[in-house]
Parts: C-alpha cells; structure tokens; sequence
C-alpha cells in the first residue's frame, strides 16, 4: 500500500472514529447473491485494506444448507483462499445498526491476485468491458418484490398481514405495524437509491423502488438492499424473503430490470423518433438478443428449483418468450416513456436472483443482439400466454441449465469458468432435490399407497 492509500484510509478511520463508528462491516457476493461478510475493528482498517481479509473460496460453492459442492477449484484444490479487501468508496454507516459502517468487498485469488472466476461484480465488470468497447454504457433501474413473513404459532412462517385485494397501497390497511414507512427510511439512509414503495399485489408482499444507474452501481446497490430487507426484517423477529414463490396460495416475487444504453456522449441509444415503435435500430436489435438468449437467460434469472413454480398462465410472470409495446403480459416490455426514459422492460427474473448475475447476463443478451443486427418478431397485442404465438420458456432449473450450457455465444461472454462453477453448483442443487422426499410426495401417497 502506497503512503498516498495509506493516509487515504487514515482519512477515512477519522471521518468513522468522529461519527462514533468503530466498526467496518466487509461484505460481498457469494454466487448465489447471498452477503458474505466480516467485522474488522476500525483501528485493523488499515491492515485490512494493505493484505485484504482471507476467505475460503469454497465459500461461492458452498450451498445454502453447508454442504460444500464438489466444484472445480474448491474441494480439489484442498480449499484455497480469496482474498478480499474493502471498498472504501462504498463505506456507508448501517442506520439501524450503531457503531457500524459497511463498505463492499473487492475479491481476488489469494495466490494470483487476479479477479476470483466466480466472482460476480467482476463478472459484471467483465461484461460492461465488452460493451463499452461497442460504444455502449448500460443503464439499469432494478424493481424487487419480498414477502415479510411473521413467527407462525404452530412453527414455521407465515405471512405478514395476509389480508386479500391491498394492491398498490400503503398505509395502515395493509401495512398495520408501519414495517414500509420504518423500512423505507432505513434504506433511504443506506443509501441505495431507494425512491418509493408500497404494498403489492399479495398478502405480506412489499416492493420498494430503486433509481436507475450504470449497471455496476445498480447490481451494488440491488444486493445491499436486498441484504438490508432481510436484516431489518430479523430486527422485528420477521423473516423477508426473495424467494421467487414462497406460498401455495400467493403468486411470486419478481425482480424486473430496466434497461436502457448510453453512448460514449450520456445519450440514450434506445431512443429514436422515426424508427419503428420509437425505437432505434440499437433498441431493436437489444429486444432481439434477449428473446434469442432468453432460454439460457432463465438460468440465471430464475435460478432456483422454486423459480419455475412462479411461471404459469395468469400470473403476470411471463413463460413465453415475447415483447410487447407497454404490455405486461410479454416477457419484454417497452414502455411508454421515449426520449431520455427509451428502455426496456425485463420481466423474465425472480426476486431470488443474484443482481450481479441477472444484469450481467441481460446486458449480454442485449450486447449479442445489437452485434447480430437483427430484428425482433412483431411485438404482442393483447394478453398474452398463448403457446401458438410464442415459444415457452425452459419449465424447470435442469432444463434453464441445459439450455445455459448449450448457448455458446452467451456462455463465452460470460467466461468458461464462471459458467462451469455456476452449472456443477446448480446441477448439485437439482441432484439434491430430486433425492429429498417432500411433505407433498407424503401426503399424496402415504395413506393410500
């Protein structure tokens, strides 16, 4: 570390130490978008930042019941190292949690110092990379969807203030305990770009917005806020979850993504007043790519065994591979906004999706349509969910996966190595899944079998 660095950090221990902070909180993605972190005493900062924080890097193949999953450079390489050093752009003081600042992570192999390969940020860096050598800056607005679940009496959970027909409000009626308005102000103060949010369509599910920003600060602060929901939630004695279908009886939780590009001049490329549609040639061939990379997108998007509980007729989650002019029903939808607000709609996602992950996948869709240069079908009118019109989507994560492995062009620009840890992680998961017996399996057979 230089003396420059160093009286950087020093800068920053002062700033922290005269704001009644002694703690750093250093955190980062697993593969799987879950926070992995460390405590590191403010006066260790400097340390910290000079020889980084050693984890095991079986921590991005390590499931989320413990189980370490056989995956190439962990368990047969004897469990090596990353090493991971705090991003002091990021420092942020926790509002609800005194005494505590937490900044993100930068990850590098321990033995190389070269980006970790399942690394997500730098996944998503990786890909920004090749689309910035396109004349392209990709533009993101993320939208997540949780439901806040209260301590069931009789064990397990259930869900918080479950009453029907509150969507779209606010307020006591279907928030009786203010968990929104307490929320909403914490996440306000961590700064991640949060603007408004309200109760949504079913019993106990919340979304709140974020502001649209470059990709990197848009997938940074999706995985802070989503960390910062399921903490807060704890703080209450509740559990928030992202998982895309949680309940029987209630519909999923998505994660929708805005997209727009800028060119090298902070203008919108999307935007184009005598193309088709309102659309530049750009824009088009964008819609082109994901719906042609839409099949391998699903794994990453939807990247759960539940993710494809969420699909189906009737539930404003797409499962056919569509787009639509201002048409939620399509698995992309453009909305009305044009000039500056010229974007796409991504409605393909889960909440249970790694914002890394999800941005960085789509942006590549997005990049390998405007190099294909080609044309998207004729857009959706109407609702839709009809299989004579329009391709089906891959209808479970074994099926997501195959087609992920199968689409080549994606894969690459995604690297080898990032997609062969992800497919040995999440083929696990399957293999898991398919030997556990379930409650539904004891109940169907058990009496009369």
């Amino acid at each position: 570390m230089s003396a420059h660095d160093l009286e950087e950090v020093r800068r920053h221990m002062e700033r922290l130490a005269a704001d009644g902070i002694d703690v750093v909180r250093v955190t980062y993605p697993d593969l799987i978008g879950t926070d992995r972190a460390r405590d590191v005493l403010l006066e260790e900062l400097p340390r910290a930042c000079e020889h980084g924080l050693a984890f095991c890097r079986a921590v991005y193949h390590t499931s989320p019941q413990g189980d370490v999953v056989p995956v190439c450079g962990g368990l047969d390489a004897g469990l090596p190292d990353i090493c991971v050093r705090p991003d002091l752009g990021t420092l942020v003081p926790l509002p609800w949690e005194p005494g505590v600042a937490a900044c993100l992570g930068e990850v590098v192999d321990a033995a190389t110092g070269a980006p970790a390969p399942e690394s997500p940020r730098d996944l998503l860096r990786a890909v920004l990379a090749r689309c910035a050598e396109h004349g392209l800056r990709p533009v993101v607005g993320p939208e997540l969807e949780y439901f806040l679940c209260d301590p069931d009496p009789s064990g397990g959970w259930r869900r918080y203030a479950p009453d029907p027909g509150v969507v779209y409000t606010a307020g006591l009626r279907a928030d009786p305990d203010n968990h929104l308005l307490r929320t909403l102000r914490h996440v306000r103060d961590l700064k991640v770009g949060a603007i408004s949010g309200n109760h949504e369509f079913d019993g106990g599910q919340i979304e709140i917005n974020l502001v649209h920003s470059d990709a990197v600060s848009a997938a940074d602060r999706s995985f802070r806020f989503k960390a910062a929901i399921k903490e807060l939630a704890r703080k209450e004695g509740r559990l928030a979850t992202f998982m895309a279908k949680p309940f029987n009886d209630a519909g999923g939780s998505g994660f929708h993504l805005h997209l727009s590009c800028d060119d090298e001049d902070g203008r919108n490329t999307f935007d184009d007043p005598s193309g088709p549609y309102g659309l530049s040639a750009t824009a088009r061939h964008a819609v082109a790519g994901v719906l042609a990379h839409a099949p391998a997108l699903a794994a990453l998007l939807n990247p759960t065994i539940n993710s494809y509980k969420r699909f189906g007729p009737d539930t404003l989650a797409p499962w056919l591979i569509d787009w639509g002019l201002d048409n939620r029903s399509a698995m992309v939808r453009i909305p009305p906004e044009r000039g500056s607000g010229a974007r796409l709609e991504l409605r393909l996602g889960d909440a249970s999706a790694n914002p890394y992950l999800a941005i960085a996948a789509t942006t590549a869709a997005a990049l390998l349509g405007v190099l294909a240069g080609e044309e998207p079908p004729a857009p959706l009118e109407g609702y839709g969910y009809d299989t004579a019109r329009s391709a089906v989507l891959p209808q479970t994560l074994s099926a997501a996966l195959d087609a992920l492995e199968a689409d080549t062009a994606l894969t690459d620009l995604l690297g080898k190595d990032f997609t062969t840890s992800f497919l040995s992680y999440k083929r696990d998961e399957v293999e898991r899944f398919h030997r556990h017996v379930t409650d539904w399996e004891f109940t169907e057979y058990a009496y009369h079998l």
